[in-house]
């Protein structure tokens, strides 16, 4: 099996081969962050499994222990990579492929950081666009590069 995917303006781009491992979300106080979300969604890989076919991940040392890869350009999140030798995992933002509704997540992690209107989510309000909000997203022109390979 191979998936796709990479960053919101295309200058990073990845392909990952065999089966995905874990899918999870992390609450923790340092996925919030680097998402800048309520959380952030993961699935493992092994590093051999994930080419990148355009361009490379830049990356941030976010502790001792974690570094996380994103793009340069846009600032996409990209890696979750364990840095030492007794935790080298590697795991891709599930947001970033191509088609992440493909990957339902199994777990939550970090549920001290948890925010406390998360599990609420799901019995907000609904709110239909009005008129004027419709032609306004009608007229937006997108600069977010399409999910696929080009």
């Amino acid at each position: 099996m191979s998936r796709s995917g990479g960053c919101q303006c295309g200058a990073v781009r990845f392909r990952v081969e065999g089966e995905l491992g874990r899918a999870s979300i992390c609450h923790c106080r340092m996925c919030q962050k680097a998402f800048g979300a309520f959380f952030g969604p993961y699935v493992a890989v092994q590093p051999h499994q994930v080419t990148w076919t355009r361009g490379a991940p830049a990356h941030f040392q976010s502790s001792n222990k974690v570094r996380r890869g994103f793009c340069p350009a846009c600032g996409t999140q990209l890696t979750f990579e364990g840095t030492e030798a007794d935790a080298p995992w590697f795991d891709l933002a599930i947001g970033a492929f191509d088609q992440p509704q493909a990957i339902r997540p199994t777990v939550q992690l970090g549920l001290e950081g948890k925010l406390p209107y998360v599990d609420e989510l799901a019995s907000l309000r609904e709110q239909k666009l009005d008129d004027a909000a419709v032609g306004y997203y009608a007229s937006v022109v997108s600069h977010q590069h399409p999910d696929h390979d080009t």
